[in-house]
Formats: structure tokens, C-alpha cells, sequence
């Protein structure tokens, strides 16, 4: 493993700070997501993090690749939870990410597009992905992947799509987001199966999705979280509770 700090601060402080078990830094990953699974195999603990300055080929939702450049948050993170709705606790680590990138930004301005994308002003700033690993029908582990643009460039071909969080913080670092991200996030697994009545509210208050007509994955009006974090959408007479699929505006 090379010997790698993050903005200036080395791994073993930065698990310190976190109150994390582990915290391993690398140059470059396919996925930080690959290593976890690794680790996570291996005896790994809860709240393990793993950061790669670049990944070759990061991955979102339905087989999609996440750009991910130098300068952008690429984090890994072992998690090991109880009996846990994998929708809700992918809508807690949003609602991390969106409370952090408010927090930078001084005003409530990010929003959550289900199931897992972090907008500001209608672009993508940040994204979530959780993938589950089984023992018989109990979790054994869960590898939580988030991937925030901080301070990398956006190609002119996705500025009107993706935005990076030094456009509205010039001069921030990395570890301003983790340090806000890691603790929360190692917290995410530990709640009720479900979500909460207030959690469901906080994620209504981010909603970009709720009122407007999709084609996919259901056709009709979005309407909001079940407790379970399905999507619900209006069929006009019926309500469909989607728990996976790609998002498509009419």
C-alpha cells in the first residue's frame, strides 16, 4: 500500500479523527468499492474507509460508470448492519451527503433524486451506491460507496449535468467533506429496519423527483418514499412501490 496522506493528513490520523478502525489511502483503484469487499471478507470492521485518489473505472447504478477523477471524493466504506431495508439505508447515506454539502455551502441547497444522486441546482454533485453481501438470508457486510465532486474538473460535456463543490466553496479541500461524511456515515447501519417518520420528512423536504412524470421505472406521477425507501409512484387510480431501476423524466 503506498504510503499516501490526504490533504496533507496521514491515513492512521485520519482514522483517529473518524473513530473509524481503518482508514486506507491509494493512488489508484478500479473501484474503492472492490476493495472493501476485499477487506470486508477478510475480518474488516464496521466503519472501515477506503479513499482512492482516482478511480479507473467507479461504478454507479445499473452498470454505470462514475468518473472519477483527482481531486473528487472516492470513498469506500465497510458496513455491517442488522436487519436494515438496503432502499432506507441508501436514503440515510444520502441524507448524510446532502446534509454535509449544506453544511459547506452555509444554506439548504441540495436536493436527493431517488434512489441515489445528490443535485445542486439540477446537477449531480454527489452520488450513493450499496452493495450487499449475503450470509444465508442474514447481511454479512454491506460496501457503502460515495463519490462527491469536490474539486475536479468537470468536462465541458457534463458541466450542464454535474457540478463540483469548489464552484460554490472555492478552496475546498477533501477532508472538510470527509471529516463531516465518515462519522455519519459509519452511523447509517445502526438505525431502526425502516425509516423513520422524520427521515422520511427530511428526504421529502430534498425531494427533486416528487410531482414530476416519468417514463421509468414506472409510468406516472412520483410520489414521494415508503418506509422501506421504494420509490412511490401515482399510476392514477394505483400506487406502484418501485424498489429498483433507472429514473427517466416524460
Amino acid at each position: 500500500m503506498a504510503r499516501l496522506t490526504l490533504d496533507g493528513v496521514p491515513a492512521s490520523t485520519l482514522a483517529r479523527r473518524w473513530g473509524v478502525p481503518h482508514a486506507a489511502l491509494f493512488h489508484t483503484l478500479t473501484s474503492s468499492l472492490d476493495v472493501v469487499h476485499d477487506l470486508a471478507a477478510r475480518g474488516a470492521g464496521h466503519g472501515t474507509a477506503v479513499l482512492a485518489e482516482e478511480q479507473t473505472e467507479g461504478r454507479g447504478r445499473d452498470g454505470r460508470t462514475w468518473r472519477s477523477p483527482a481531486g473528487g471524493v472516492w470513498l469506500g466504506m465497510v458496513l455491517r448492519p442488522g436487519h436494515v431495508a438496503l432502499g432506507a439505508l441508501s436514503v440515510r447515506a444520502g441524507l448524510v451527503v446532502a446534509d454535509a454539502v449544506d453544511e459547506l455551502l452555509g444554506t439548504a441547497a441540495a436536493q436527493l433524486k431517488w434512489p441515489n444522486d445528490v443535485l445542486l441546482a439540477d446537477r449531480k454533485v454527489a452520488g450513493v451506491l450499496c452493495e450487499m453481501r449475503w450470509q444465508g438470508e442474514s447481511p454479512e457486510w454491506l460496501a457503502l460507496g460515495v463519490g462527491v465532486n469536490v474539486c475536479n474538473e468537470i468536462p465541458a460535456e457534463l458541466a450542464s449535468r454535474a457540478v463540483a463543490l469548489a464552484e460554490f466553496v472555492p478552496g475546498l479541500r477533501r477532508v472538510d467533506v470527509l471529516d463531516r461524511l465518515v462519522p455519519a456515515l459509519a452511523a447509517v447501519a445502526t438505525g431502526r429496519p425502516t425509516l423513520t417518520e422524520a427521515e422520511c420528512r427530511a428526504f421529502a423536504e430534498r425531494d427533486w423527483l416528487r410531482g414530476r412524470e416519468l417514463r421509468t421505472p414506472a409510468a406516472g406521477r412520483a410520489g414521494g418514499l415508503a418506509p422501506d425507501g421504494a420509490l412511490l409512484v401515482d399510476l392514477g387510480g394505483d400506487t406502484d412501490a418501485v424498489r429498483e431501476g433507472h429514473v427517466e423524466l416524460v
